[in-house]
């Protein structure tokens, strides 16, 4: 995975040179380098914080629900720069902006969608190498769990980043995590590794997962 680690930063290789994404430093080598920022970017935490078995490959097809206005999708746009990056976002106006990125970044494809109704962009998506959700919801499990069935491969992995306050507020998150570790493995999910993303997010842990087939 072309992901670069020096120090406390992580970067990704620019693949449009001269252009920042939202405001990040570009470092120029022999090529140039994004700082990759873990408090804009769950992924880029979980990286920092150990994360080992994830390995995007330079021509993966990636699903993302949940894309926002494009931070995290961007550095995965830099690694999986031969590949597609079908980036689901559900507010429209967050979209335009993600529209925006895709015109500098063709490999990222915009999808406005309901992450939670993943039959409606069936037949725009293909089978997927990656599945990424951040998406903060009560169920953003459930839902998860529900993209991963229908796009996934034989050897897709997938990542989610849990917020606990999401799902209970009341709840100690260690216990929510617990509940939530338990829902995957009982329908039919493996959990690769798990890591907590404090200092840069608070109350939340990334899960990395494969399907049982």
């Amino acid at each position: 995975m072309d992901v670069f680690l020096k120090g406390d930063e992580v970067a990704t290789r620019n693949l449009t040179p001269g252009i920042s994404v939202y405001g990040e430093e570009l470092i120029a080598e022999d090529v140039e380098y994004r700082l990759w920022n873990p408090r804009r970017s769950k992924l880029s935490a979980a990286i920092l914080n150990g994360l080992e078995n994830l390995d995007i490959k330079n021509d993966d097809k990636v699903l993302y629900l949940g894309a926002s206005t494009g931070t995290t999708v961007s550095h995965i746009s830099d690694i999986a720069y031969d590949g597609r990056i079908y980036a689901v976002e559900f507010s429209p106006v967050t979209a335009k902006k993600l529209t925006r990125l895709s015109r500098q970044r063709p490999n990222i494809y915009p999808i406005l969608g309901d992450a939670t109704k993943p039959k409606e962009y069936m037949n725009i998506v293909e089978k997927v190498d990656f599945l990424y959700c951040d998406v903060a919801q009560p169920t953003q499990s459930e839902l998860f769990m529900k993209n991963m069935n229908l796009f996934s491969k034989d050897n897709t992995l997938g990542m989610i980043t849990i917020k606990a306050r999401s799902i209970d507020v009341v709840q100690k998150p260690k216990k929510i995590f617990k509940q939530e570790e338990k829902k995957f493995k009982e329908k039919g999910f493996k959990i690769i590794e798990k890591v907590k993303l404090e200092p840069y997010e608070k109350d939340h842990i990334a899960f990395l997962i494969e399907k049982n087939f």
